[in-house]
């Protein structure tokens, strides 16, 4: 398995990043998509096997990656991430706050324990991982953030804790953006909508048709790809995005944008999807 990325070969040779849930989905592709441009790539998350497995992928075909288990609710297994990235590596370029995790519920159902556990995981996650990055590297040396966001804009209904920590984490993305300039630290985010990942595979078989009716309100008429969104992560990463900073980037065909004010007819016409990986 080859990752094939848009970008030119060698883009990041020589630099390290960290990519937080890069055991599954997009966190994967992000992993493979940097390793294949030469990048050395930490891979954190919780569960030892994924992260063993996409490591083993990814050296596989030539590129550089290890990896760190770590819990990023967690305030000391944060630092012990950077304290082994640190020690092995010396360096760190770039972060992606990839990992968090929700569920489907009606906001009145949400237990308080389910409540934290969703807020904690992707809006204290993500501060946790931004703050030591910047404290313990970036703060003298300078480097690129990239946080990870949904298609929250109007609201997400059945996903009330998700889109308040995540809405928290774009006001986050930008305050930080601001602070840190004078460190020469850019903070940005991205936005995916309906993105075919692995991430589906845990909803339940009842949300199937909700999903499909989903893509038929896409305006492009299709989900997203993972390689979509890394694409666009790697270009916030890169020199071309070097005047980018404390903005978030929609991947989501036009979802955001309609309201159901205006058929879109069934057309054919959206651009083809692009696939990172080829057998």
């Amino acid at each position: 398995m080859t990752y094939h990325s848009i970008f030119r070969p060698d883009l990041f040779a020589g630099q390290t990043y960290i990519v937080t849930g890069g055991g599954t989905g997009i966190g994967r592709a992000v992993a493979h998509e940097l390793a294949s441009l030469g990048a050395h790539v930490v891979l954190a998350a919780r569960t030892e096997a994924n992260l063993a497995r996409v490591a083993a992928e990814i050296a596989a075909t030539g590129g550089s990656a290890s990896y760190v288990v770590a819990n990023i609710r967690e305030e000391e297994q944060v630092a012990a991430l950077f304290d082994h990235v640190l020690a092995e590596r010396g360096q760190l370029h770039g972060l992606v706050n990839n990992a968090g995790g929700q569920f489907l519920s009606p906001a009145e159902m949400i237990s308080l324990k389910g409540w934290r556990a969703v807020v904690e995981t992707n809006l204290t996650g993500t501060f946790l991982m931004c703050r030591e990055a910047f404290n313990r590297h970036m703060g003298a040396h300078g480097g690129a953030i990239v946080n990870m966001l949904i298609e929250m804009w109007r609201g997400f209904p059945g996903m009330a804790h998700s889109a308040a920590a995540r809405a928290g984490i774009e006001n986050l993305t930008k305050t930080l953006a601001v602070e840190w300039a004078r460190a020469g630290v850019r903070v940005n985010a991205v936005a995916p909508g309906l993105i075919s990942s692995s991430g589906l595979e845990r909803y339940p078989e009842a949300v199937r048709p909700m999903i499909e009716q989903n893509v038929r309100d896409i305006p492009l008429k299709r989900m997203g790809t993972e390689a979509e969104v890394s694409a666009a992560i790697v270009f916030l990463l890169s020199p071309a995005a070097a005047f980018i900073t404390g903005e978030s980037i929609r991947i989501d065909g036009g979802g955001s944008l309609w309201r159901k004010t205006w058929e879109v007819p069934e057309h054919g016409k959206g651009p083809a999807g692009y696939e990172g990986f080829s057998d």
